[in-house]
């Protein structure tokens, strides 16, 4: 049977926001150059598979700073969320089905979810 936890709401708070930063960063990511710095494009097909990759102009120092400013908020998301003081409450054998139950609160809230954490 599934624990329910009363899980403060600064932290579920934190908890979206580190879902909401995550998924900016990983769009951002993906609009992106594949590398930061200017580099010639390549194939090699000398592995077990084919790797190609176009040349890259490299990133502009905004999107350098977006990057760094998303995963500095990301680290300190982070922090919160596995540092906050509910988890003292929770028997640490329960600490990890808690944590993915915090984890999947949103999907569960919206409907995504199945439930299962």
């Amino acid at each position: 049977m599934a624990t329910p936890y009363d899980f403060p709401s600064d932290l579920l708070a934190g908890q979206e926001e580190l879902h909401q930063v995550r998924a900016e960063l990983s769009a951002l990511l993906k609009r992106l150059p594949w590398s930061v710095q200017p580099l010639d494009g390549f194939s090699d097909d000398n592995a077990w598979r084919k790797v190609e990759r176009p040349a890259s102009p490299g990133w502009t120092a905004d999107e350098q700073a977006e990057v760094e400013k998303l995963r500095q908020r990301e680290h300190e998301l982070a922090v919160f969320v596995s540092g906050h003081r509910f988890w003292a409450e929770v028997a640490a054998a329960e600490r990890m089905d808690a944590r993915m139950k915090l984890k999947h609160t949103r999907e569960d809230r919206d409907g995504y979810g199945d439930g299962d954490g």
